[in-house]
């Protein structure tokens, strides 16, 4: 897949060498060395957004708000300033991963592979549609209907519904869950996990999401 990568990075040479190396993947990437020039383009969404924190015209904590008020799109923040408070900040404002300045392209490149592929599952790893009670999930265009209702759902509920339709009856572990909606890098609790599953059991309703007490959940087909 031709993903479609937005680089904010307002250091020429380290940009430079991003974009090249991210582009060695086959991705299009747009860079922009301004916030308020990104700010500009949040409405054209890409696959993904890798921000620096410091940024003329408008800071990293700014565009990453203004991002996921529009749409959730999966974003990666990158700083050279204290790393654990803007990596906090970053995952409490909704970023999907950190990397602190100074690392290697290499370790940009896989972090955005594997955050891409998570969020945009190729044809091979996921199923055909899941039809149940009433709902379709469809793990290929990301969606959930309700007749002829599309749900709204985030990323992070997204990953949830359809790694558990995809495991209809199976028990998943909030450790297994982690893995699969955060990543094996996340930093946090393990309640982000029963807060995700509470907006999904309210948004689809009609879905069995059963709670595994002390282990984790998992989806009955009735």
């Amino acid at each position: 897949m031709a993903f479609r990568v937005n680089l904010v990075e307002d250091e020429q040479h380290l940009s430079e060498i991003l974009k090249a190396y991210m582009e060695k993947e086959g991705w299009q990437v747009n860079v922009y060395a301004d916030g308020r020039e990104a700010y500009g383009q949040i409405d054209d969404t890409p696959h993904l957004w890798v921000l620096d924190i410091m940024l003329p015209g408008m800071d990293g904590y700014q565009l990453l708000k203004a991002i996921k008020s529009k749409k959730d799109t999966p974003v990666i923040f990158i700083s050279a300033r204290d790393k654990d408070l803007d990596r906090v900040l970053g995952l409490e404002l909704g970023s999907d991963d950190y990397l602190a300045k100074p690392f290697l392209p290499e370790e940009l490149v896989i972090r955005a592979k594997k955050l891409l592929n998570r969020v945009y599952p190729h044809e091979e790893q996921e199923g055909e549609k899941i039809e149940l009670n009433g709902y379709v999930v469809d793990p290929q265009s990301r969606t959930v209907h309700d007749g002829d209702e599309l749900i709204e759902l985030t990323t992070k509920e997204m990953d949830l519904i359809i790694l558990l339709t995809s495991n209809i009856g199976k028990a998943m572990s909030r450790e297994e869950i982690i893995e699969y909606v955060w990543g094996s890098d996340y930093f946090g609790s393990e309640r982000a996990v029963d807060d995700v599953v509470r907006r999904v059991r309210k948004k689809l309703p009609r879905i069995h999401l059963e709670t595994l007490y002390g282990y984790g959940y998992r989806v009955l087909s009735s």
